[in-house]
């Protein structure tokens, strides 16, 4: 036994070791958060003897340990015992530094492990080991030893990856709760947050009079996004309110590693600044996953596994890219996100910000970001050539989880106008093309995603800055194309006059170029554009033109596309039978592809036709079955339509309350879809009508109600109330908010509780004992994880929010 290391140990520090009531540390700052933790955790450790929580620097493993230990101290006998093992940096000494700690005594003349051995043979206990990640075989072999060997032992262990021990269970410890930052609950709902709620506590320790208003809680909000949920990350900001406003702290948030540092005095040298806690990281990890870290930190958002693969595969380290992923996210370098698809990875906004500092030092950069543009651009052409089939929904699903990364390339492409050396030479796994054409065919394919986000804005913003990558001669049929789409989008910004522009640009751009299709899809959108401005018979002059090209070249979505607006042109122009018999036409084509898209927009004008020619009991199924696929596909400006026309078919049957509501609905849709339904003249003139004549059928106090009902609604109640059927519930709760985990009679509690009500006062209105109340009240703190009334009140006002009330 080393016993220059533990000194010199007694009789009487001997009887000590053994009676003594465990070693914890007194919690010196509030605990927040973390009751799924705590519960998941003590449900692990009674199943299994090795629990290792994992998770990314800072983020709390060491608090909930304690914590979960603290809480358990009264079902071991022997009681729990922590271990730190941080500022240990000899793997051989692991033995001795717990000897150490725990105040061991000498037993035997084995070594130490054979003295822990002998400690714990006989005792019921826990024991912390806390900070194993630099020490994983060391600490591994250790509990291994004394789990065989002390069946009344436990360990809970905390590491930034898993030990390996034989029998252990791990738990990854996830980011603090924090709120979408582009979609923030009321101002007065932000206690629902974990993370806002550490952030205003420890704000208040630094400065006592900080308080949360209407305008800083929504900066607070954000910023907590922007620093990952990660509690030691909020911990250091924090700390720069004594010099900065929380939006300029926001602001600076750029320049993270030099704005987070000062930390607490006392906390260990690797947790005083963030930089030191990454660096920290990034020693531990093998050379080759540190290339793999700083080549992922070129994606933006959440990416799967073969991105990855693809951009990592551009380094040295080919075919063991899946293997350096799973070693990131064993060392809590990426964190996997929950949900039950194809595992996808993110990295969070600290460790991607050093990442691509490592990859600058390193010259790998340029070659990371072409890899990275190959891979996605490979996919936007993918999306191109399947998305007239039966895939539709997945596929915007895909688009929208790598919304980010489409950004970043797309990004990337246009700032990188010259050909590099790595896009020249793209592999055959992409076969991805490069230069200004690339990119308006990748900006221009988009547009059929960003239309269904109602990202109109965004859809120009994109195709603006590809189109300016080429001069007027270069790639002119790519050009055209383009300019067709921002023509499009023009429209739907109800800026007919600008988008005939656009189209007059594009057809100079294809002058003594034989590109017939290019063409006809020029003349399609200048025959709608004279349908949004009321020229039904020049629409339909144009569309006629166009959709023989279309037919003679087999180019089905053109195709599609024309007789829709072909056959609402007809039908308006007078000639409903022609009109109806188009769109007859343009079922039987989505019919045998499984096409979502252009079905639901046909079904849609069958039920729009139906309807101005006063046949609403007919119209109201095919308005049913549009609504139905839009919501697959979250079609938002398809559903504001649908919604609309709804509204007018309920007003004509006689259902005016039910015609208010969905006018709501109709208007909180527009809004989504950045639109309006003032973009199309006889669409216009007929919404203008309808709503007017059921305001005065229910008079305006009683239609301001059911307006103002149906606009709060949320989407899903909206959709499920125009579809008639009870609402669904939610296939994921937003994950950052907390469910519903109260009674009726605790919600009910709950709502007094929002109103100011004292316990007396629930008691006597509820005509209950006041003892009642408080152990109601008490039920609805701990389901809730939270500690004070006005945290109640809170999560209140966002459960309104939520569903609109």
């Amino acid at each position: 036994m080393n016993r220059g290391i533990l000194g010199g140990v007694d009789s009487t520090a001997r009887a000590r070791s053994r009676t003594a009531g465990g070693n914890l540390p007194a919690e010196v700052t509030s605990f927040v958060g973390r009751r799924r933790e705590i519960t998941l955790t003590k449900r692990l450790l009674a199943e299994s003897r090795v629990v290792t929580l994992t998770g990314p620097g800072g983020i709390g493993k060491s608090r909930l340990a304690l914590r979960v230990a603290a809480n358990m101290s009264r079902s071991f006998r022997d009681k729990t015992w922590q271990v730190e093992l941080g500022e240990l940096h000899d793997p051989d000494l692991v033995a001795t530094a717990v000897v150490e700690q725990l105040n061991v005594a000498e037993t035997s003349t084995g070594t130490e492990l054979d003295n822990l051995v002998e400690h714990f043979r006989e005792r019921e206990a826990l024991l912390v080991l806390d900070n194993c990640e630099h020490l994983v075989q060391a600490c591994a072999e250790l509990v291994d030893t004394l789990i065989r060997s002390c069946p009344g032992l436990r360990v809970l262990a905390t590491s930034r990856q898993s030990l390996g021990a034989a029998g252990e269970s791990t738990l990854i410890v996830p980011p603090l709760q924090t709120p979408d930052p582009e979609q923030l609950p009321a101002a007065e709902a932000y206690e629902q947050y974990a993370a806002v709620r550490l952030f205003l506590d420890r704000a208040r320790a630094v400065l006592p009079e900080f308080e949360v208003t209407a305008d800083n809680a929504p900066v607070l909000m954000r910023l907590c996004h922007r620093l990952d949920g990660n509690p030691l990350a909020i911990e250091l900001a924090v700390v720069r309110l004594r010099s900065l406003a929380p939006r300029q702290l926001e602001e600076r948030l750029d320049e993270r590693y030099e704005l987070l540092s000062g930390g607490r005095t006392g906390a260990p040298r690797r947790q005083q600044t963030l930089r030191a806690l990454i660096d920290w990281s990034y020693d531990l990890c093998t050379e080759s996953e540190r290339r793999a870290w700083a080549h992922v930190s070129v994606f933006s958002g959440s990416f799967d596994l073969e991105a990855a693969e693809y951009v990592i595969d551009g380094t040295a380290e080919r075919s063991r890219a899946a293997s350096l992923v799973h070693a990131l996210v064993d060392k809590s370098i990426l964190l996997r996100e929950r949900g039950d698809g194809p595992s996808r990875f993110v990295l969070p906004h600290t460790l991607r910000e050093y990442g691509l500092e490592k990859l600058w030092a390193a010259g790998d950069r340029p070659r990371a970001e072409a890899r990275h543009r190959q891979w996605y651009v490979s996919t936007v052409r993918r999306f191109a050539a399947e998305w007239m089939g039966a895939e539709q929904v997945e596929w915007v699903r895909r688009l929208r989880v790598e919304q980010a990364n489409l950004r970043a390339a797309l990004r990337s492409m246009t700032e990188h106008d010259e050909e590099s050396s790595e896009d020249q030479h793209a592999d055959e796994r992409t076969s991805a093309p490069h230069g200004p054409a690339v990119a308006l065919r990748t900006a221009t394919a988009l547009g059929r995603y960003w239309q269904l986000r109602g990202a109109h804005s965004e859809a120009r913003y994109w195709l603006d800055r590809t189109l300016a990558l080429t001069g007027t001669r270069q790639a002119p049929r790519e050009r055209a194309a383009a300019l067709a789409s921002s023509a499009w989008f023009t429209l739907l910004h109800g800026d007919v006059s600008g988008a005939r522009g656009s189209l007059d640009t594009a057809t100079a751009t294809l002058e003594g170029h034989d590109a017939p299709l290019e063409r006809a899809h020029l003349t399609r959108t200048y025959g709608m554009a004279a349908l949004f401005d009321n020229d039904a018979a020049s629409a339909i002059r144009l569309l006629e033109t166009a959709l023989e090209v279309f037919r003679r070249g087999a180019e089905k979505e053109g195709e599609l596309f024309t007789l829709i607006g072909l056959g609402v042109a007809r039908a308006v122009n007078g000639n409903e039978r022609d009109g109806l018999e188009l769109l007859d036409d343009a079922l039987a084509i989505t019919t045998g592809r499984g096409e979502v898209y252009w079905r639901s927009w046909t079904l849609w004008a069958i039920g729009y036709l139906k309807t101005i020619t006063d046949k609403p009991d007919r119209a109201e199924p095919a308005l049913k079955e549009a609504l139905n696929l839009q919501r697959r596909l979250d079609n938002r400006l398809a559903i504001a339509f649908s919604l609309d026309t709804l509204a007018w078919a309920a007003h004509l049957r006689g259902n005016d309350k039910r015609a208010a509501r969905l006018f709501g609905a109709a208007g909180g849709a527009w809004e989504s879809a950045h639109s309006t339904p003032n973009l199309y003249a006889e669409f216009a003139e007929q919404h203008r009508a309808q709503l007017v004549a059921t305001r005065e059928a229910l008079g305006d106090e009683t239609y301001d109600e059911s307006f103002d009902r149906g606009y709060h609604w949320q989407h899903d109640t909206a959709i499920d109330f125009a579809l008639e059927t009870k609402q669904r519930s939610r296939e994921t709760q937003r994950e950052n908010v907390h469910p519903m985990p109260l009674t009726s009679r605790e919600r009910e509690i709950a709502q007094l509780v929002a109103q100011g009500r004292t316990n007396k006062e629930i008691a006597e209105q509820l005509v209950i004992a006041l003892r009642t109340v408080e152990g109601h009240v008490q039920h609805i703190l701990t389901k809730l994880d939270f500690t004070s009334r006005a945290q109640i009140a809170g999560w209140v006002a966002g459960m309104r929010s939520e569903q609109g009330e």
